[in-house]
């Protein structure tokens, strides 16, 4: 039995890529109709047929994809969604979602509702099972493509390690020595990275560690207020912190701001992720970028291969940016002290 056409088939004999094939099968806007005549009639020549999945008939692959979110009201999913669907669609491809709340045994549950559905393949955020779908994958033939989970063999990460060192770096060389760090032990792959990286500065800078100014947090906005408020109590409270993310920074600098002091002259804060938001914080908040939406496009792609059967991409490792916003700046003077704290 001849073997049939696929995809990648198609992107090679027209010269372009698969996403480009996608869009000019399902008429997307982002390609010129020239294009996209070509690549329609070179698909029919070959008889290309996207109703026929390259995986097995006997899935009846409804071309639907299946995307796990930590919550539909978790700010960092709102561009990567938005990557996942652009790609999804361009591909014939419908989405459908359902939230973790990062609880394995529902995010188990989500999968298998996936799978009842007969999904063609799942996404998924914040994993709490992470390398148990190792298992999963096989027990339901499904390709999944986790984000954040360099560990996992088809995954789109951004590099957490880096990224960290890029936000401590640069509080070492505005002049800071007492810099913490509020975490978020709930995001385990992503928090493990930064700590690595916030420690490593550290010990190049020759500074001392301290645990009592790693404090841990969960990615909100009150636990990273309750956070500062436990670091605020110290001896000697921090000069800078370092957030897990940006919304744990708004809840640092609300504490601050309720202790009377001042972001950045007693205090910098730098985040994590650069949420559209980050920008019109008061003051504008210092953060290192993740490419979201890039992150969404990538594992969509990567799915869409495993899909396709077009071999077996490996993990990839996005870099990220470093944002310098007006909530980082100098040490203050007085050995690392700033104006006395309203502990009221």
């Amino acid at each position: 039995m001849p073997k049939s056409v696929s995809l990648k088939d198609v992107a090679r004999a027209a010269g372009v890529s698969t996403s480009t094939v996608s869009r000019a099968l399902y008429h997307h806007p982002r390609i010129s109709e020239e294009t996209a005549a070509r690549v329609r009639h070179l698909a029919e020549e070959m008889g290309y047929s996207p109703s026929l999945p390259a995986r097995s008939l006997v899935t009846q692959d409804t071309a639907t994809i299946g995307v796990v979110l930590t919550s539909v009201s978790d700010p960092f999913v709102g561009q990567l969604v938005l990557g996942i669907e652009d790609v999804a669609y361009g591909g014939g491809y419908s989405v459908f979602m359902g939230s973790s709340y990062r609880n394995a045994d529902l995010e188990r549950e989500i999968v298998r509702s996936f799978y009842e559905r007969r999904a063609s393949g799942i996404v998924v955020t914040g994993s709490q099972i992470d390398l148990g779908y190792l298992q999963l994958r096989k027990r339901f033939l499904l390709p999944v493509v986790l984000i954040n989970c360099p560990a996992y063999p088809h995954s789109i990460s951004t590099d957490n390690l880096s990224g960290a060192r890029k936000a401590v770096e640069h509080l070492v060389q505005l002049g800071h020595r007492r810099i913490a760090y509020v975490t978020n032990p709930h995001s385990y792959n992503a928090n493990l990275q930064r700590l690595t990286g916030y420690r490593a500065v550290l010990a190049e800078a020759g500074l001392a560690p301290d645990n009592a100014l790693i404090v841990e947090g969960d990615g909100g906005v009150a636990r990273g207020a309750e956070a500062m408020q436990q670091l605020l109590a110290l001896p000697q409270p921090p000069t800078a912190v370092f957030c897990f993310n940006d919304m744990t920074a708004v809840g640092v600098m609300y504490a601050l701001a309720m202790a009377g002091l001042q972001v950045p002259g007693d205090c910098s804060v730098i985040g994590f992720d650069d949420l559209e938001l980050a920008a019109y914080f008061c003051p504008p908040l210092t953060t290192v970028r993740q490419p979201r939406r890039q992150m969404g496009e990538r594992a969509m792609h990567m799915l869409l291969a495993l899909i396709e059967e077009q071999g077996a991409p490996q993990a990839e490792l996005l870099p990220t940016e470093l944002v310098v916003r007006h909530t980082t700046g100098p040490a203050p003077s007085g050995n690392g002290r700033g104006k006395e704290v309203n502990r009221s």
